[in-house]
């Protein structure tokens, strides 16, 4: 008989401060404070970053709590991220959930982020929703991931390709970055596109072997074709940015899904799931639902809520291992790199 469980979650791996609060597999509370800061360096500032989560956990954690209605004292156990992510940031996260786990005498529950973006599709809204079954693949990609994995159950997942340079979620940044766009680049690129025309510029598709990824040289390719036209018309890029977008785009989700279907293909999987930040975008989710129609798959993508990082699906991902049994240890120290 399964033991009803409390979970308190808590993300802190780059510059989202998210806490909440899990019932099983039901979230009753997903708070997350975002980090304007960093808007006008165009990235990421890891010490602000730190500060920033110092400043916000607190008040995070409590409205989790208050808005789920759950008091400290019925906490099963704190789930938390212990990497990969800014090492500082980690650190705040860690810190919070340790001191409070020990005050509250309950168990720490470490959680892999890649592998709590991936659990997100568990996480149960309704009786009746449709939840991928094992095996299944999962494309996770992100600002700083691109993969695809082999899951072979909550606990059980191979990396089968990965990009071997910057990932899909960079690719798009750095972009959106040279046509002056605000960070994070990814979004306004997506909301741009759709008034464009995907195939008026063509870039170069990468050629690297097996199911990884490269993404180094588009974003090359798009560097020295926005130079070479902005020599002769100083106005080409605002003039044609929602076609430079759309073009863009499109061949870096052609290319995301080009590999993720002949992984699927060669491992038989007719599941596929998308994950991670990027995979909000509008265009990769539409086209993974197309190509999941004309073969006869099952396409599994989150709820916009739980696609960018987030403390639900750290809750999840700890609930999964606090029924398989897996406890954390006070010496348990953040990750940087963390291999899945």
């Amino acid at each position: 008989m399964m033991v009803d469980s409390y979970i308190l979650a808590i993300e802190s791996s780059c510059d989202e401060t998210s806490a909440a609060v899990l019932h099983n597999d039901r979230v009753l509370s997903n708070i997350i404070a975002t980090q304007k800061v960093h808007e006008k360096y165009g990235g990421v500032v890891p010490e602000l970053a730190s500060r920033a989560h110092q400043q916000n956990i607190v008040p995070v954690v409590d409205q989790a709590l208050s808005e789920a209605g759950v008091a400290k004292e019925q906490l099963t156990a704190i789930a938390y991220t212990q990497g990969p992510g800014l090492m500082g940031a980690l650190h705040v996260g860690s810190s919070f959930a340790k001191s409070m786990a020990m005050a509250l005498d309950i168990p720490l529950i470490p959680v892999h982020h890649m592998r709590a973006h991936i659990l997100a599709h568990f996480i149960r809204e309704s009786d009746d929703q449709a939840v991928p079954s094992f095996p299944f693949l999962c494309l996770t990609v992100s600002g700083g991931h691109t993969q695809i994995v082999l899951v072979r159950s909550a606990l059980d997942m191979e990396v089968i390709g990965e990009t071997i340079d910057d990932a899909a979620g960079e690719a798009l940044d750095k972009a959106a970055k040279v046509m002056g766009l605000p960070y994070p680049g990814g979004p306004h690129i997506d909301k741009l596109a759709t008034q464009g025309d995907a195939l008026k510029y063509r870039f170069t598709i990468p050629q690297i072997g097996g199911f990884n990824y490269s993404f180094s040289g588009l974003k090359t390719n798009l560097l020295y074709f926005l130079r070479d036209q902005k020599a002769n018309d100083a106005a080409f890029i605002e003039r044609e940015l929602n076609h430079i977008c759309a073009s863009y785009q499109h061949v870096v989700t052609e290319y995301l899904l080009a590999r993720y279907a002949a992984a699927a293909a060669q491992h038989g999987v007719t599941q596929l799931a998308l994950a991670g930040g990027v995979s909000a975008n509008s265009a990769l989710r539409a086209k993974l639902i197309s190509l999941c129609a004309e073969r006869n798959w099952q396409a599994f993508i989150p709820p916009f809520s739980y696609c960018t990082d987030n403390a639900a699906m750290i809750g999840i991902c700890g609930y999964q291992q606090w029924l398989a049994g897996h406890r954390g240890a006070w010496s348990d120290a953040p990750k940087a790199s963390w291999s899945l």
